[in-house]
């Protein structure tokens, strides 16, 4: 007689597997460094387990402070913290060298600022998010209001069609108070060119491409477990 097939996990069962996971990379003593989004949330959660053990989080996101200090863990300002261990962060993108598009949560300016001062990047994601070039998911790209319309065009001059991100009817205004433009068409070949050149852009705060600030390790929830990744 044979069994029946095992149910697949939900998405929702897969974040919080590999939250869970990111568990080990956490350093006794230290202050983490802590992103932003739905995957990132079960990591929140199960660090509220070892919250006696930290010294406390640095926050890329008000969304995350908030979720931070309900479970008792003091956040810290940036400004404050020369260094931190690691940085656990989720992504809408990664590609096979550890290049990442972020900011689906509209938070990819200090998620960039908080990796930028982490030792290590430890990115957790489901395997849905594993890509041969960045690109498919739109590019979040934080932009200063009045240049919006200039920085669009010139994502059309590259072969891209730059949205106006939008909330309830109205163009959505970043933790920074900026906004922010979603591009699509576009297949990113070359990340960390690509970066250094929408960055010089006038206007741009923050482009949602991470070569710069890639990932060191990524854990990824599969079907059969979370698999670890670790790049170069």
């Amino acid at each position: 007689m044979t069994s029946a097939a095992a149910t697949p996990l939900t998405q929702d069962e897969l974040k919080t597997l590999v939250g869970q996971a990111a568990l080990k990379y956490v350093v006794p003593g230290s202050i983490v460094g802590v992103g932003t989004g739905s995957t990132v949330n079960k990591f929140i959660d199960a660090l509220a387990s070892m919250k006696d053990q930290i010294k406390g989080a640095v926050s890329s996101s008000v969304a995350s402070t908030v979720r931070l200090k309900a479970l008792g863990i003091e956040v810290f300002d940036s400004n404050d913290v020369p260094e931190l261990a690691v940085y656990i962060d989720g992504a809408d993108e990664i590609d096979g060298l550890g290049h990442m598009v972020k900011g689906g949560g509209a938070a990819l300016t200090r998620e960039k600022i908080v990796a930028a001062q982490s030792k290590q990047f430890v990115c957790i994601v489901d395997d849905s998010k594993l890509v041969q070039a960045l690109g498919k998911f739109p590019l979040p790209v934080e932009v200063i209001p009045m240049a919006a319309k200039r920085i669009a065009a010139q994502f059309v001059a590259m072969g891209g069609t730059a949205t106006l991100r939008l909330k309830d009817g109205v163009p959505l205004v970043t933790d920074n108070g900026q906004h922010i433009l979603d591009v699509t068409g576009l297949r990113i070949t070359d990340p960390l060119a690509f970066e250094s050149q929408v960055n010089q852009w006038p206007g741009v705060v923050t482009v949602g491409v991470f070569a710069h600030q890639k990932a060191q390790v990524c854990l990824m929830a599969t079907a059969g477990g979370v698999q670890t990744i670790n790049y170069r």
